[in-house]
């Protein structure tokens, strides 16, 4: 390997790591607001610029809008596309801190997200794990940034409602 490719990959790296932050900040932030703690943000990267812009950021709100729907990638997803004026995000990169839910992969899909970079995965129902063709064709899948970190903060989440009960 060549130093010019070790670099490229040291620089994605820590750009997936500096948006990921963005993404866990806002499922701390649904941790604090009693959510199950997921997050996400949407970075605009048009091929063949060096650096995204931040153009959307969410974190679940199902419990406080009474909405089953109202996942951190949906809310995101709506933010994105309005920012943008239009449905496709083609040129966006879709930060999450947990493997999104066959829902959301799907909105991904139709939304034609061109990378989905997750944190943890969910083994019980994650999209790999009930529909592992839910994402759009040439979508580019990145899995484990930050993922003891956001596998932590669902953890203590969850081990917290079970004590609390």
């Amino acid at each position: 390997m060549n130093d010019d490719c070790r670099d490229c990959r040291e620089r994605v790296s820590a750009e997936h790591a500096k948006w990921m932050s963005v993404a866990f900040e806002e499922a701390v932030q649904a941790y604090e607001e009693g959510e199950i703690p997921i997050g996400a943000a949407i970075v605009y990267r048009p091929e063949g610029e060096a650096a995204g812009r931040l153009i959307a950021r969410a974190h679940n709100r199902v419990e406080a809008l009474s909405d089953p729907t109202a996942h951190a990638e949906m809310l995101a997803i709506t933010m994105a596309t309005d920012t943008l004026g239009g449905k496709y995000l083609s040129d966006c990169i879709l930060y999450v801190t947990i493997e999104p839910c066959t829902m959301c992969a799907g909105a991904m899909r139709w939304a034609q997200v061109k990378t989905v970079v997750f944190g943890a995965g969910e083994p019980k129902v994650g999209y790999r794990v009930l529909c592992p063709n839910a994402l759009h064709p040439r979508c580019i899948v990145i899995g484990g940034v930050m993922e003891d970190e956001c596998k932590q903060l669902m953890q203590n989440f969850f081990k917290s409602k079970r004590l609390a009960k």
